[in-house]
């Protein structure tokens, strides 16, 4: 059981929702993300796979946003409505103006709703682990104090473990939650040459390992 916690809607119109899941009293608190990018959709059908299927309470408590860029998946874009890589878009202290529009985060860190809405959750919830879904790369990334947690998800998912993603991503997500707030955050990323049914098969128990077992 899901309950609608916060929403917002974007330059598009289009609905962001922040939900809680049915969850006792345990004591860490869980945010997982989908689409960031509009062209990597496949998060949130897990999420939402996730969602449907679980019956009984989690343990954690349990903050969940499906899809933060449905802008983006309308528009098929890695962008928001905007043009910006949600991404490159957080106040970060190695944040930088990017020239290439592909990963152009804005002339301005924290300047998009969906940006906002995300560092308001942060100070509202206070999250003790935070798992991003993104693709195509097939690897578990982590910033923050997250090793032992992303060895774990590793282990149930066979992908390999990967502290540095191999290129620079100023103003990301991972360096403001992970590096500079020390929140333990995974950025899961899925390979792009598998089904979504696959994928729920590879990925389900990150699932009940973020809400029972963390």
């Amino acid at each position: 059981m899901m309950k609608e916690i916060k929403q917002i809607k974007t330059v598009g119109n289009r609905d962001v929702e922040l939900l809680k899941a049915d969850s006792n009293s345990g004591d860490k608190t869980v945010l997982i993300i989908g689409v960031f990018h509009g062209d990597e959709p496949q998060g949130e059908y897990l999420i939402r796979k996730f969602m449907s299927q679980r019956k009984e309470p989690c343990k954690n408590q349990i903050y969940i946003i499906p899809c933060l860029n449905p802008d983006g998946k309308a528009l098929g874009t890695r962008q928001n409505a905007n043009g910006i890589d949600l991404n490159r878009n957080f106040p970060t202290k190695n944040r930088k103006i990017i020239e290439d529009e592909h990963y152009f985060g804005g002339t301005e860190g924290g300047s998009e709703i969906e940006t906002q809405f995300i560092i308001d959750a942060l100070k509202e919830y206070k999250p003790d682990f935070i798992l991003t879904i993104h693709a195509p790369y097939r690897v578990v990334n982590f910033d923050g104090n997250a090793e032992k947690y992303a060895k774990d998800i590793s282990e149930i998912t066979g992908y390999p473990l990967e502290e540095d993603i191999g290129y620079e991503t100023p103003g990301s997500f991972g360096t403001y939650a992970g590096k500079e707030r020390n929140i333990p955050t995974i950025t899961l990323e899925l390979p792009e040459d598998k089904t979504n049914e696959e994928l729920w098969e590879e990925t389900k128990e990150i699932f009940d390992y973020c809400a029972d077992r963390i």
